[in-house]
């Protein structure tokens, strides 16, 4: 029956993907019998099931009888949704259907169980499946809907120890099978997005370069080992904020992010996923919204593919804990990034990174915004030259203007652009970190130790409570980055058997090798990049909460002069 439902969604000949769906189904249903069996054989079913069979079951034993045949149909619809989730993952595309719950969990039997989600399945793609897009999707949400019916009641105390205690792998697919753990295929996704070339990048040279080098950073990320040298060696950035004003180039930078990776991951043959997490994810339905948030993390962070998240506008996606003005969605929202970004259960594994972007940042949770590892500003053209490449670029070929005496994109040229940018943060630029660095310099002079270093960032504390440990976590780790001030060269990422392709420990000792001490300089740079970041976000925010009491002032001196003429 439901061989025909699928064939005859075509007209007569079966199309590829139906024939990819019937072939998941007819693997997925002999990888299920086969674990049932398994379970059977090491649970002590088999030999009830022969006594059954002969009528002579003690009755002692009826009970663990029932319970262990419950218990292998679990095991058996768990394996088979797990089973086909992985088969037919690589055929998804963008497509998706909104199943309610499974309802056909049958569990007096492993035949009956699977009966049942095979006509519940049948139902499904009858009811949904227009096309062999669509079918894909059905079979697909179908699987995982099984998969977390499933699990529920296996946590109800059924007996099924024997399968959650061990692990087996079906190497003719590549699937492990560990308890009632989803096994994930390695899926990457399809990109519709306008890619741009570094040199397309006007200004924003600090953000710019380390865009460049976080990308070269995530490539070199170890399959075999699921860990990058990179996150091993703490120079890893796992979370950044981008800010600036509206215009200046943060979607840009994105894309030009977004492409490099893109192309990286062609050459190298590896599946790239990127993910936006955007404000139209907020869901007014309670719990909704966080459900979103959690896939999100959970499609970037997975192991098995490089992974790039961006969240655009976080001010307006993730609400301030305690503002009358968000909303429950967005409150969701932060709890579960801020679990994420930096939780008891985080593990950096260097597989993925996340951006967070926007231009008020001010606005942001300061919790959520401190676990953003990284800050770049994009601050958009800033030079002369920068204004000449701009215009140049957003022009277009479509004329016979002459440049004039300017090289076109020379001073886009990222490794000279960028150490002219460091070199400017050897002196703090926002007025309130300003004061404190002129008080301490004055009081103890040139910060050239540990100890004089220390005394400033106490003097950051004194001055911005908001200044804790995690700042100085912030700090150290962009300290690391710059120890590997180095980029991966280009070669290594065109032919991946020079570097890519390389035992963890090999590409360990490379990198190793192109490191750099760690110098003062590097260390009152990155101390005063991070906390000008944060008097420009607190600064705003204060500024904002004292014009918004403002307004309220004036609203209530209005209306207390208007009802007062009204009574005279």
């Amino acid at each position: 029956r439901l061989s025909e439902r699928i064939e005859g969604l075509g007209d007569g000949l079966v199309s590829p993907l139906q024939a990819a769906c019937l072939n998941a189904l007819r693997r997925s249903l002999a990888i299920a019998l086969a674990m049932g069996e398994t379970f059977s054989a090491q649970s002590g079913l088999a030999e009830l099931k022969k006594a059954n069979l002969e009528g002579r079951v003690p009755e002692p034993k009826q009970g663990e009888f029932g319970e262990l045949l419950q218990g292998e149909a679990l095991v058996v619809l768990f394996t088979f949704g797990n089973a086909l989730a992985y088969l037919i993952a690589p055929h998804v595309g963008s497509s998706t259907v909104e199943l309610g719950e499974v309802e056909e969990v049958l569990t007096d039997n492993a035949p009956l169980a699977l009966q049942g989600a095979l006509w519940e399945l049948d139902q499904d793609i009858g009811a949904l499946a227009t096309d062999d897009v669509k079918l894909v999707a059905v079979v697909s949400a179908f699987a995982e809907a099984l998969m977390k019916k499933v699990q529920i009641r296996a946590e109800n105390g059924a007996r099924t120890s024997v399968f959650t205690a061990g692990s087996w792998k079906v190497e003719a697919d590549g699937l492990t099978i560990a308890g009632f753990k989803p096994a994930k295929a390695a899926k990457g996704s399809m990109i519709a997005m306008a890619f741009k070339k570094p040199h397309e990048v006007v200004g924003n040279h600090i953000a710019k370069y380390q865009s460049l080098r976080l990308s070269k950073m995530l490539m070199a990320y170890d399959f075999e080992r699921r860990l990058n040298p990179f996150a091993e060696l703490g120079g890893f950035i796992f979370t950044f904020m981008g800010d600036g004003k509206p215009g200046t180039g943060k979607t840009t930078l994105i894309q030009m992010m977004a492409g490099l990776l893109n192309d990286y991951c062609k050459v190298a043959g590896y599946p790239f996923r990127y993910q936006n997490f955007s404000i139209d994810q907020i869901d007014s339905y309670q719990g909704k919204s966080g459900q979103n948030a959690k896939a999100f993390i959970d499609a970037v962070l997975d192991p098995s593919v490089i992974g790039f998240g961006t969240i655009d506008d976080i001010d307006q996606v993730a609400g301030k804990r305690g503002d009358r003005q968000s909303s429950a969605g967005q409150q969701e929202v932060t709890a579960v990034f801020m679990g994420a970004f930096a939780g008891a259960g985080t593990v950096v594994r260097g597989n993925c990174t996340f951006g967070m972007f926007s231009n008020y940042p001010e606005n942001v949770d300061d919790a959520l915004r401190q676990r953003a590892g990284a800050r770049f500003l994009v601050d958009g053209p800033q030079s002369k030259e920068d204004y000449i490449d701009i215009l140049s670029l957003l022009l277009g070929k479509n004329h016979s203007i002459p440049v004039g005496e300017h090289e076109l994109f020379a001073a886009q040229e990222i490794k000279k652009a960028a150490a002219a940018s460091f070199e400017g943060h050897s002196k703090p630029h926002e007025e309130g970190l300003l004061k404190v660095w002129d008080r301490v310099s004055g009081e103890i002079g040139k910060l050239d130790t540990l100890a004089k270093m220390g005394a400033y960032l106490k003097a950051i504390q004194q001055a911005d409570d908001r200044f804790t440990g995690r700042a100085i976590k912030n700090i150290t780790d962009a300290v690391k980055v710059r120890a590997m001030d180095f980029e991966l060269p280009d070669e290594w990422m065109d032919q991946p058997d020079l570097f890519l392709f390389k035992p963890y420990d090999e590409k360990l000792a490379m990198i190793r090798g192109l490191m750099t001490p760690i110098s003062v300089e590097m260390v009152i740079q990155e101390i005063n990049r991070y906390a000008d970041s944060e008097f420009r976000y607190a600064d705003k925010s204060d500024e904002v909460a004292i014009q918004g009491m403002v307004r309220d002032f004036g609203r209530t001196e209005e209306a207390k002069r208007r009802y007062l003429e009204g009574k005279g």
